[in-house]
């Protein structure tokens, strides 16, 4: 497709810089797709002239409420735990509640299991858009000079953080058009709404001072897409890295954080066991960022590497990362861009890094320059890599150029220009012996990883034995409580709990006035912290006894329902769906039609944690009358049962004598052999569903269609 203008945007102070100046020309529609986006960043630099705030959520609301007709829409990654203490806390609230009404985020948890949304693309009223390897979230900042101790690269928090090195690029017309589509499709997907593609802005929104290097370019989109819920995989980045490794002649450069692809590898190292082959320059970071990475992702681009040295004969292979003057030693700087260019002929900048992952299981982005023979592209391609290297080398892009044009060896040009303050170093990996399946598996699998195979891969078949039958498992927990008493009767441990002083202080908060009170209050915190609720039934059962435990367990696990059921309300459908899943979410369909019965099913038989299916009922508008009885019946029997559980402890704590103990142990066994009966019960009533489903569905009679 065309692009009217483009541009490259090197490390993030141009890129804010440029997506600021776009954004405060939107007329209509601002679409913002990410792996991560913090309303923290700081976007605008203290320089900047306008009185608009600096960070990124205050200032998207600014624009947004001085543009009636605008509307902003956000769509960030749903991240995964291991990102929990490096991503913003309750992203929700901050880019959603504390934002304009007309600022519409959403967490993207519409992929697979171990997949990742990593696209990075900004469109602003389809005339304008950015694509690259930048988030707008924090510790991305930075300038080329990549000073080792700039006081502007700082977290939010105050914390510096190391030089950081990256790529995006602005285009503009029919190609920034087609970004916009992509972008709506993924809201689509996740929310079902269709948004439409706004008019044409009566004002460019291209940022005044940005030069392009191109103008009337055809630009080409590669995506990944990976097979999910039906829809097939996209490989187009897959195919387009192989495609280019075999249409390079003379050298191929790259930079890219990680270096992992098996079959972009296999491509590589078929290129370098060529007698005539091209030369390929890779840059990348020193080491993975963080210790997860240094543990999986850098062992694994450990094997490539050796793989790939295997292969070069001919020593076209090298390298690198960048390093800039600063204190004792020289500072690393991270290398995060997503680079690839053969020789003069093509460039391309995205979100797609040489991984597995990026390949068939994470969603990416790549913009593609072909030059095609046109002599305009060529010199443009050939400039571009000539600023990097320049930029990592420490000098200006014509002394790349006239060392290339000297030396005919992209490898020769860089060892001639090497050696300064400011240069590349020759990357030494360590010994990668130690990475096994399930490390490359869950780090950087090549396809969807089914959770159940993983399982399998990674825990031992006994475990999995025992993980697979629940009942064993809360027979496992009785005894362990069993055994803990038996412990503190006859063994040391009776002298730091002794049974007389629990007993005395069960009896205090028993007969306590405001004990009633206490115990409410403790159910709706924990609830709103998801302490599981048959936790709190237990404690409750063991400090107030079978009389007033279950009495006080009730009314606590009713007030602790109320609160979460009025804050799924407040929250809303699309909120509660986000942290719950698709799975409550079907869980709130059926409560819309049948309240009383499936609260009190979910209950008896909890699908779900208390509190997300409280969250569920209130998001859901069940009635509340309906909702509170189905609760009330639901928990019930659970409270009974916990609490003869608790009175039984209680009692032996008080007299740990041999027969109270065989007494808690004989009540474990029931009830452990009332769950097995139970569990049974409930898979023979699925299995007569299913078969008469199965006589439905081969029955001849035509099925009713829904709404």
């Amino acid at each position: 497709m065309a692009a009217d203008r483009v541009a490259v945007l090197v490390d993030a102070d141009a890129y804010f810089r440029a997506f600021t100046a776009a954004v405060e020309r939107a007329e209509r529609s601002i679409l913002i797709l990410g792996w991560d986006i913090d309303s923290r960043t700081l976007v605008r630099r203290e320089d900047d002239p306008s009185d608009l705030p600096r960070q990124l959520g205050p200032f998207l609301s600014a624009i947004v409420a001085r543009r009636p007709g605008l509307h902003a829409h956000v769509l960030s990654w749903d991240y995964s735990t291991f990102f929990l203490l490096e991503r913003e806390l309750l992203p929700v609230y901050h880019m959603g509640w504390r934002t304009h009404r007309r600022v519409h985020f959403r967490l993207d948890d519409d992929h697979p299991t171990y997949g990742a949304q990593h696209q990075k693309v900004v469109v602003i009223d389809d005339a304008v858009a950015f694509s690259g390897g930048l988030d707008l979230c924090t510790h991305r900042w930075d300038t080329p000079a990549h000073a080792a101790f700039d006081p502007g690269r700082r977290t939010p928090g105050g914390e510096p953080y190391q030089p950081f090195h990256d790529v995006q690029l602005a285009v503009s017309g029919p190609a920034a058009a087609a970004l916009g589509d992509l972008v709506r499709e993924r809201w689509h997907r996740l929310t079902g709404q269709r948004l439409r593609p706004p008019p044409p802005p009566r004002t460019d929104p291209w940022p005044p001072t940005l030069q392009p290097e191109l103008t009337d370019a055809a630009i080409g989109i590669a995506r990944t897409e990976p097979r999910y819920r039906g829809r097939p995989a996209v490989r187009e980045v897959e195919t387009l890295f192989r495609d280019m490794i075999a249409a390079a002649e003379r050298f191929i450069y790259c930079e890219s954080q990680y270096l992992t692809s098996a079959v972009i590898g296999a491509a590589l190292a078929a290129r370098l066991a060529e007698p005539h082959g091209p030369e390929v320059v890779l840059v990348g970071p020193v080491e993975a960022s963080g210790w997860l990475e240094q543990a999986t992702i850098g062992l694994l681009r450990g094997r490539l590497v050796r793989r790939l040295e295997e292969a070069d004969h001919h020593g076209r292979l090298r390298l690198y990362y960048p390093v800039v003057p600063g204190g004792a030693a020289p500072t690393p700087v991270f290398v995060h861009s997503k680079v690839f260019i053969i020789d003069d002929d093509a460039m391309r900048v995205g979100s797609a890094n040489l991984s597995n992952r990026s390949m068939g299981v994470d969603s990416e982005c790549d913009l593609v320059i072909a030059a095609a023979g046109d002599p305009r592209v060529r010199a443009a391609v050939a400039a571009f890599r000539d600023r990097l290297l320049g930029e990592h080398l420490g000098v200006a892009p014509a002394a790349v150029a006239a060392a290339l044009a000297r030396e005919r060896s992209l490898i020769r040009a860089i060892e001639r220009l090497s050696g300064r303050p400011r240069t590349l170093v020759a990357l030494e990996l360590r010994d990668v012996e130690s990475i096994d399946g399930s490390t490359a598996l869950f780090s950087d699998p090549e396809q969807p990883v089914d959770v159940a195979t993983a399982f399998q891969t990674i825990v031992p078949r006994e475990v999995r034995r025992r993980a697979e039958r629940p009942v064993l498992r809360t027979a496992a927990v009785l005894v362990a409580l069993a055994a803990l008493a038996g412990a503190w009767r006859w063994t040391a441990l009776r002298h730091w709990i002794e049974p007389a002083h629990v007993a005395a202080l069960l009896e205090t908060y028993r007969l306590h006035p405001i004990a009633p009170l206490v115990v409410i209050g403790a159910y709706v915190a924990g609830g709103a912290l998801m302490v599981p609720v048959n936790l709190l039934i237990l404690g409750t059962a063991l400090a107030f006894g079978p009389l007033l435990g279950p009495v006080y367990s009730l009314l606590g696990a009713l007030a602790s329902a109320t609160a979460t059921y009025w804050a799924g309300r407040l929250l809303g459908r699309g909120a509660v769906r986000r942290l719950a899943g698709s799975r409550l979410g079907r869980l709130g369909r059926h409560l819309a039609r049948r309240g009383v019965l499936t609260m009190t099913a979910v209950h008896l038989l909890p699908i779900a944690p208390f509190t997300i299916v409280n969250l569920v009922a209130g998001a859901s508008r069940l009635r509340f009358g309906s909702y509170l009885a189905g609760t009330a019946l639901g928990m019930l029997p659970g409270i009974l049962l916990l609490g003869l559980v608790g009175d039984r402890l209680a009692h032996l704590l008080r007299a740990p004598s041999a027969r109270n103990l065989a007494a808690f142990i004989a009540l474990g066994v029931l009830l452990a052999t009332a769950l097995l009966v139970g569990a049974l019960g409930l898979r023979r009533l699925r299995r007569r569903r299913a078969a008469q489903a199965a006589r439905i569905l081969a029955s001849p009679a035509p099925l009713p269609q829904s709404g």
